[in-house]
C-alpha cells in the first residue's frame, strides 16, 4: 500500500492510494480530477474507487466530473449530500477495496456526517486513516455542523487506533495549526521539535496517531497545561475554549 498525497485548489489534499497486490487504485476526495488522474494514470494502475469525506465542495466537489470520465467508479460516503455517492457508510462499516480492508469510521463534528477512513494493508502490516477535516496536523475542523461534545468523541475514537497509524488530513493547515499550538502548550517538548520538523516542508503529511496525541492540542484536551490555558477542566469544555480561541488566532 503506498499513499501519493495530491495538492489540490489553494491548501487542500487529495490522495492516490495505491494497492499493488490487487493493482488498482483508490483516490479520496479528488477535487481537482485532472491532477488526481494524472497520478492514477502515472501508476499504470486501475482507477476503482472514490472515497468521499464529507460534502463540503472543496471535497466532493470534483465527484460529478471524474465519474463523468469513468461511469463505473464506486464511490462512498456518509451524506446524501455527496454528489455521484453509490455507497453510503455508517459507523463501523466495514468493506474490502482490493487486497486492502476498509472501516468507516463517523466523526461528527464538522459535519453531522463526516466519514474518516482507516484503511489496512493485511499483507504489510500498514494502517492509515484519511481523516478529511476532522483531524488536522496539530488542529481539528471547524464546527460548522457540529457540536464541541461532537467533536470530542470523534477525536477520541481516532486516538484510540493503533499509535503507528498514519495520518493523511485534508489541508496544509499544519504550520499555522503548530503555531496555535505553541500559545497554549508552549513547554511541550515533543510540540516544540515537531514545529522544527516542519518549518522547511512544503507537504507535512503524513502524521501519526502518536504524534497527534503528543502534540495535538485538542487531541490532549485533560492534560494540565491545556486545562490551565483555556481556564477549564472538563475535557469538552477545554476543546470548546480551545475552538474559539482557534477561530480568532
Amino acid at each position: 500500500m503506498k499513499v501519493i498525497p495530491v495538492p489540490c485548489l489553494g491548501d487542500n489534499y487529495s490522495y492516490v492510494l495505491v494497492d499493488e497486490k490487487a493493482m488498482q487504485v483508490t483516490v479520496v476526495d479528488p477535487v481537482e480530477p485532472e491532477k488526481v488522474n494524472s497520478v492514477v494514470k502515472e501508476t499504470g494502475m486501475v482507477l476503482k474507487t472514490v472515497l468521499t469525506t464529507h460534502h463540503h465542495a472543496d471535497h466532493a466537489g470534483g465527484n460529478q466530473k471524474i465519474v463523468k470520465g469513468l461511469p463505473s467508479l464506486v464511490v462512498y460516503g456518509g451524506d446524501s449530500r455527496i454528489p455521484e455517492m453509490t455507497h453510503q457508510l455508517h459507523d463501523d462499516d466495514e468493506f474490502n477495496i482490493g487486497s486492502l480492508r476498509v472501516r468507516a469510521i463517523q466523526t461528527f463534528g464538522h459535519t453531522t456526517s463526516s466519514i474518516c477512513y482507516y484503511i489496512q494493508d493485511p499483507s504489510t502490516d500498514q494502517r492509515v486513516v484519511f481523516t478529511g477535516d476532522t483531524l488536522f496536523v496539530g488542529g481539528c475542523g471547524r464546527l460548522f455542523e457540529g457540536t464541541p461534545s461532537d467533536m470530542y468523541e470523534s477525536l477520541k475514537k481516532l486516538a484510540a487506533l493503533p499509535k503507528d497509524t498514519k495520518v493523511y488530513v485534508g489541508h496544509e493547515y499544519t504550520k499555522n495549526n503548530l503555531r496555535f499550538a505553541l500559545t497554549v502548550d508552549g513547554d511541550n517538548q515533543p510540540l516544540k521539535d515537531k514545529v522544527k520538523r516542519c518549518a522547511t516542508m512544503s507537504c507535512t503529511m503524513p502524521s501519526t496517531i502518536a504524534e497527534e496525541l503528543a502534540t495535538n492540542p485538542f487531541m490532549r484536551v485533560d492534560q494540565p497545561a491545556l486545562q490551565k490555558a483555556t481556564g477549564k477542566s472538563d475535557p469538552i469544555d477545554v476543546l470548546a475554549a480551545l475552538r474559539q480561541m482557534k477561530d480568532h488566532f
